[in-house]
């Protein structure tokens, strides 16, 4: 039972970073009145499909094995562009914008520096700029051989972020912000739908297609060798992950709808944790709230910069692990000074173009699983998959203002199209049309 508990918190470590912190208070803050519905659907696609992942990887072998099963060549593609995506374009830039929200605009508001220029250009973007460039300097540092700090700061850091957010969830409780603001934007229309597509922001379900294997290298390492074993521990330790997320998740979101009835100008969830804690526990709470955010993104960022360099180096050994390491640190810098609020609206395109094949692709896995029979159908895969791929891309396409004749047309007439979910009948039909062929045609495996 406690190499149980043990594997389960070091799935919920894996998963929960700094970004995990500013999403659920920012729902909390736009959806207000109608905060627990979209945490319905932010739960679904922030917890349940990371965790199902994971299993679903375990059982597969590993990521690469389970996208084959589609094809080689998305198997490679997929694969690349889910690192692109942890890596310098959108989760490497946004540990240091997420950060600096956290750390140096509470001191440079405080001071009143915030709007003010210094040989005509502004504090906040210089104080940025510099702040990037010695957030990733360390980093980079550290990434060169990081497991020693990695592993010490693993042990506390989730402990620390936990105790934070409890305390906070306590505040609130005894002292209470004020009400859950009004209900604003999307989620006035569908709050669980829009939930959902928040969720994607977490970016866990990609990074779950990557953890699976990991989860079940620490299972043999307590001993358990058989197959059908190490799936169900996996399950087990999932399920603890899940109910610490559930807490965890509830609590701040609870925070954020409070914290949104009460201020106003409010851009993302950094800024809506600083204005709790700094309501809440005055100036000390600030100072707190900033070297537990600054430890957490440094820690994931160091982590990503390792991982991302590890597998980039397998593709094009030239630059070394070193060189990699250079190249996204100065990379992930660059995007970082974009600013946390515009890299989060950037990234929302991208990942409705990506999360979809990442869901569709784990739930095939399960079903498969559960029914070897469906695995053996040779189209299962390739033609669902494609069907979510059309779909999911020309939906990323339209959020960045690019229709496609025809075709957006006929897409907006799918079932909550309107939400952001209109890939989930096509890739459903997709499935279920591809069984019963192989079934009537009796169709062996390739």
């Amino acid at each position: 039972m406690k190499s149980r508990l043990l594997v389960g918190l070091t799935l919920f470590s894996m998963f929960f970073g700094a970004g995990n912190l500013i999403f659920p208070p920012f729902l909390g803050v736009e959806a207000g009145t109608h905060t627990w519905f979209a945490m319905a659907g932010f739960l679904l696609t922030a917890v349940g499909f990371p965790i199902l992942g994971v299993i679903a990887v375990a059982e597969s072998g590993g990521l690469d094995a389970l996208a084959r099963r589609v094809s080689p060549a998305f198997a490679f593609c997929f694969t690349l562009l889910i690192y692109i995506s942890i890596g310098p374009a959108l989760a490497i830039p946004r540990t240091a914008s997420t950060s600096f929200e956290m750390v140096v605009r509470p001191i440079l508001d405080s001071t009143g520096l915030l709007e003010s220029t210094v040989a005509g250009i502004p504090v906040l973007a210089g104080s940025q700029a510099l702040y990037s460039v010695l957030f990733f300097l360390v980093a980079f540092l550290v990434a060169l051989n990081p497991e020693k700090l990695t592993q010490r700061l693993g042990k506390c850091l989730s402990p620390l972020l936990i105790l934070l957010i409890l305390t906070l969830f306590a505040g609130v409780l005894f002292n209470p912000i004020g009400d859950y603001g009004p209900v604003t934007g999307a989620y006035a229309e569908g709050a669980f739908a829009r939930g959902f597509i928040e969720g994607y922001q977490t970016m866990d379900t990609i990074a779950a297609l990557n953890f699976g294997l990991i989860i079940a290298m620490n299972i043999r390492a307590f001993g358990v060798t058989k197959e059908s074993a190490i799936v169900a521990e996996t399950v087990k330790a999932g399920l603890i992950a899940l109910v610490v997320f559930l807490v965890v998740y509830g609590a701040l979101a609870h925070v954020g709808a409070q914290t949104g009835g009460s201020f106003s100008g409010l851009e993302n969830g950094a800024q809506t944790l600083t204005q709790a804690a700094a309501y809440l526990f005055g100036p000390a709470g600030a100072v707190v709230l900033g070297l537990i955010f600054f430890i957490a993104c440094l820690n994931t960022c160091v982590g990503l910069l390792s991982c991302c360099s590890n597998y980039f180096r397998g593709l094009i050994p030239a630059p070394g692990y070193t060189g990699w390491v250079a190249i996204f640190a100065i990379l992930s810098m660059i995007v970082s000074n974009a600013g946390l609020t515009l890299i989060l609206k950037v990234s929302v395109p991208v990942l409705v173009a990506i999360y979809p094949l990442a869901l569709v692709l784990i739930v095939l896995a399960l079903f498969t699983f559960a029914a070897p029979r469906l695995g053996a159908m040779p189209k299962l895969y390739p033609v669902t998959m494609l069907v979510t791929g059309i779909v999911s891309v020309t939906l990323a396409l339209e959020g960045c203002g690019l229709r496609i004749p025809g075709l957006s047309d006929a897409l907006a007439l799918l079932p909550w199209s309107a939400s952001g979910l209109g890939w989930v009948t096509p890739a459903a039909a997709a499935a279920v049309l591809t069984i019963l062929w192989g079934l009537a045609t009796g169709k062996k495996p390739a």
